[in-house]
């Protein structure tokens, strides 16, 4: 069974696979380095690879008929970017080839409570994204932010038609905790995906962000989690 936005917990020993984006984000990932990551992740029946958008061509390629899904990233990892920039990427993104877009919020706007920004800024990326038939998931970087924070911006996900929330980047300190997940899926509700990322490396990690509530795994380290081995994170 392959995971959506409301599968369960129970779901995950079943096909643990299904729930992982195999990520490669390191600035100094080469075309070699993305064509394993696709190769590994076409191999273990892996949701996604995600990558940074300038691999999205080679990725979108070499997945072809394999299953696996495309993801970039875009405005990451600081989110800091003007919403404009954010559309012209995401765009760009999903022309290449890209089923989905993993954005980083204003963080600012966040910390200022600002919800009308956050709409302002997500949803414009959704028009495009979802355009293209693609999904979006939006990362609200939870190390940076305090609980009333986490929630507003959930909320202005949701209200700006995100199909994910997602905890983390991973380069920004911090990464997912069972109980940001718990508290993002309370707030989105059974119908939008909870993506956990940033120190997933280990299957009783895995499963203990999934029991909490997460539909989504963003990891490097999906093969040591499907196979029981040790995990090191290296985005």
């Amino acid at each position: 069974m392959t995971p959506n936005a409301t599968s369960t917990p129970q779901d995950a020993d079943s096909g643990l696979a299904g729930y992982i984006d195999h990520t490669l984000l390191k600035p100094e990932a080469s075309e070699a380095d993305v064509l394993r990551l696709c190769k590994e992740a076409a191999e273990h029946h892996f949701k996604s690879v995600c990558v940074n958008p300038v691999w999205v061509k080679t990725a979108n390629r070499a997945l072809l008929g394999t299953g696996v899904l495309t993801c970039a990233v875009i405005g990451f990892p600081l989110g800091a970017n003007n919403t404009d920039v954010k559309v012209f990427e995401a765009r760009g993104a999903t022309m290449d080839g890209a089923d989905e877009v993993d954005m980083v919020i204003n963080i600012a706007a966040a910390r200022a409570l600002d919800k009308d920004a956050l709409v302002s800024d997500i949803s414009a990326v959704a028009e495009v994204v979802h355009g293209e038939d693609s999904l979006l998931k939006v990362i609200i970087e939870t190390s940076l932010l305090s609980d009333a924070e986490k929630v507003l911006a959930c909320q202005a996900a949701v209200e700006a038609g995100a199909d994910y929330v997602k905890t983390s980047t991973g380069f920004n300190g911090g990464g997912a905790t069972a109980a940001d997940v718990a508290l993002m899926r309370q707030t989105v509700g059974p119908d939008i995906g909870v993506k956990a990322s940033g120190g997933v490396r280990t299957l009783e990690k895995a499963r203990e962000m999934i029991a909490a509530g997460a539909t989504r795994i963003g990891t490097s380290s999906g093969i040591a989690i499907v196979t029981g081995a040790a995990g090191t994170e290296a985005y």
